[in-house]
């Protein structure tokens, strides 16, 4: 089944080599090409944490399949159960590979720098490499735009989600809206197809939500809403987008650089011919078909790291404000 996929990843496993062999490399575990598997002994993929774990788990199976062929060594799925696991899961190394969001591999690259590099992003069949942040409610609510939002409820997804808490909020201010003023109530939903159900049952006047396969110009037809109609579990047409922002970059498949770097080569070239040698496995990771996966680094990701420098820093100024105040 993929056995293409061991001569084409060997192709982008000598590029890639030849296009770092003069850059500075983290010391990795072994550097001898022969001993590698016995150092490693299994590969290790963290699964993003934060919503529904049968899903996740089956969207990430072909990854696993894939990479226990082309490696020789079992692979392990850890998913964690929110946002953080996964991040201090890489930061510990306990896991050697993982999708991250863009704002989760930012805290990432805060605790361990160049320990870790996101090393591949999806990129659509339309060329595009970045997706949405919106603002959905009911479609039968009287909301139409965000000021109708004014002291109103929200659900945020995690404290780490780029689209779900950190982009939208940024984004807000920079709209001259303070979001921790402008919303009556916030909280923490713990995933985006759980703020979508818990605005179905009203728990919430809108949520903040990810859309992909699309612009606001177009629509999308990707999403967490999205996903839960495809599974009949809600109607589209009961819901409404009111407010969206983006594009921001594409979750990026993150990498442990002081693993060895046969076995970074490898993986990253079996991952990038994914989508050429076995399209539909790659489709039934959660992407579309036609879509690929291109090389990014960090330098794609410098505005989210920014951002969520100044989410922190203004969460920071509140608390002591507050404090003082008492």
């Amino acid at each position: 089944m993929f056995g293409r996929v061991r001569s084409v990843a060997a192709a982008f496993a000598a590029l890639i080599s030849l296009g770092i062999a003069g850059c500075d490399r983290v010391s990795s575990r072994s550097a001898n090409a022969d001993d590698w598997r016995a150092d490693i002994k299994q590969v290790r993929m963290g699964v993003t944490g934060g919503e529904d774990g049968s899903v996740v788990l089956g969207t990430f199976k072909q990854y696993q399949v894939l990479l226990e062929s082309v490696t020789g060594l079992p692979t392990e799925l850890y998913r964690a159960t929110d946002y953080n696991g996964i991040i201090q899961a890489m930061a510990s190394g306990q896991v050697d590979v993982g999708q991250l969001g863009a704002s989760a591999y930012a805290s990432l690259d805060s605790q361990v720098g160049p320990k870790a590099a996101p090393i591949l992003i999806n990129r659509s069949n339309d060329g595009a490499t970045g997706y949405y942040s919106g603002i959905l409610v009911r479609a039968d609510s009287p909301y139409r735009k965000i000021a109708d939002l004014k002291g109103k409820t929200i659900g945020y997804v995690d404290f780490n989600s780029t689209s779900g808490y950190l982009y939208p909020r940024w984004k807000l201010r920079d709209q001259g809206i303070d979001p921790d003023k402008f919303f009556s109530k916030s909280a923490i939903s713990g995933g985006h197809t759980q703020g979508v159900l818990a605005l179905a049952n009203r728990q919430f006047d809108a949520v903040a939500f990810v859309a992909s396969g699309g612009t606001p110009e177009t629509g999308f037809t990707s999403g967490a809403y999205h996903e839960l109609a495809r599974r009949g579990l809600i109607k589209i047409e009961d819901f409404r987008i009111i407010w969206t922002a983006g594009p921001i970059p594409n979750s990026p498949l993150t990498m442990r650089t002081d693993t060895p770097q046969p076995f970074q080569d490898i993986v990253r070239g079996a991952l990038a011919a994914m989508p050429y040698d076995n399209p539909q496995a790659f489709a039934d990771t959660g992407v579309n078909l036609g879509n690929t996966l291109v090389a990014t680094d960090r330098s794609a990701y410098l505005e989210i790291i920014a951002i969520r420098n100044q989410e922190i820093a203004q969460r920071r100024a509140d608390r002591s404000t507050g404090e003082k105040a008492k």
